[in-house]
């Protein structure tokens, strides 16, 4: 299963951990493990690519693993970039999770 844990203080998403692999088909034809993994690199790349905050912004991959986490010092336009991005990604994985409850989990946590 893939889990997806979402980093919050107050009402402020401050990154994600993705962890596993969904286990919904064998490796290059698992459609639930191919969601996350594009989610989660649209988000990396529009943050560190189009927005340039690959300074501001920490990504670690490990295996089956990723982390994101955003710095507390972003400016009020990258701030709500940012947290309007992570927040569909929110919506997103959870209508996957709707689809797919047995290989996907979306979680929060403060």
């Amino acid at each position: 299963m893939t889990t997806i844990t979402f980093h919050t203080e107050g009402s402020r998403i401050t990154g994600f951990d993705a962890v596993g692999h969904s286990g919904y088909a064998e490796a290059g034809e698992d459609i639930v493990c191919a969601a996350v993994t594009s989610a989660v690199r649209l988000i990396e790349c529009t943050f560190n690519d189009v927005m340039g905050l690959c300074a501001a912004v920490k990504v670690r991959e490990a295996d089956a693993s990723i982390s994101l986490r955003l710095p507390g010092s972003l400016g009020p336009s990258a701030e709500s970039a940012c947290q309007a991005l992570l927040t569909g990604m929110m919506v997103y994985l959870s209508q996957l999770h709707c689809e797919y409850p047995d290989f996907i989990e979306v979680m929060e946590a403060e």
